[in-house]
């Protein structure tokens, strides 16, 4: 098994409800360290991570998750970071699931949904078809093997933002991620994770306004890939 170290990444925006559960359940032995960006929350969810008292604390300067991401990711120099959403939706248990599944080598695992074994609570009609089209949409153009391309639960290479000349910001920063590993070739695994109801918070995802910049995406992807050649 490769030795490495895990930065668990995990972005809050007013997610008192969903920390107040999930946070005894997260073992910080799993990983290296815990990094929370907090996105100016005004429900005391910073003052539940000061009581909890483990990993650090970043102050968001500007909106959204994928800035989350990017105003982190400078201060993370553990060997793989996972993404792992607050509100409910991720479960605690594919934390070591993923690591463990990453120390067999993997650039990127990503906790599916739609795997056997495996199952949303959280969507609905609209959600699961525009979930499954895309993901068959990155399968067809970019050679992929996904079940699941959208989903925030996932652990990834750190290397892989500048190897891969990552850019993306909301809502395409993960599909981004499976479109440029699918085109390198990049050895990339799925486990199967449940995926439960939310605990709080409000819904952050605009279904139109995601829909629309999805495709978007993967035009510009497409457009890239044959401008510069398939492994470019």
């Amino acid at each position: 098994m490769e030795r490495m170290t895990v930065s668990l990444l995990i972005p809050v925006l007013n997610e008192r409800e969903g920390l107040e559960k999930i946070l005894p359940e997260i073992d910080p032995s799993w990983v290296d360290e815990i990094v929370f960006v907090d996105g100016k929350s005004t429900d005391g969810t910073v003052e539940i991570l000061k009581q909890w008292g483990k990993g650090r604390i970043l102050y968001q300067k500007k909106p959204g998750l994928s800035m989350a991401y990017w105003e982190a990711f400078p201060s993370i120099r553990s060997d793989v970071i996972l993404t792992f959403s607050p509100d409910g939706n991720s479960l605690t248990a594919a934390i070591p699931a993923l690591v463990e599944k990453m120390r067999e080598g993997y650039d990127m695992v990503v906790a599916s949904r739609y795997l056997p074994g495996a199952g949303s609570e959280d969507d609905g009609p609209i959600t699961a078809l525009g979930n499954w089209m895309f993901t068959q949409l990155i399968n067809l153009l970019f050679g992929g093997r996904y079940t699941d391309t959208l989903v925030i639960l996932r652990a990834y290479r750190r290397s892989l933002l500048e190897e891969l000349a990552l850019d993306a910001t909301d809502p395409v920063f993960e599909p981004q991620l499976s479109i440029r590993c699918a085109v390198h070739r990049r050895r990339v695994s799925e486990i199967p994770a449940k995926e439960p109801r939310r605990l709080g918070g409000e819904r952050k995802m605009r279904i139109l306004y995601n829909g629309w910049a999805i495709v978007l995406l993967l035009w510009r992807e497409w457009r890239r890939l044959k401008e510069r050649g398939h492994g470019a």
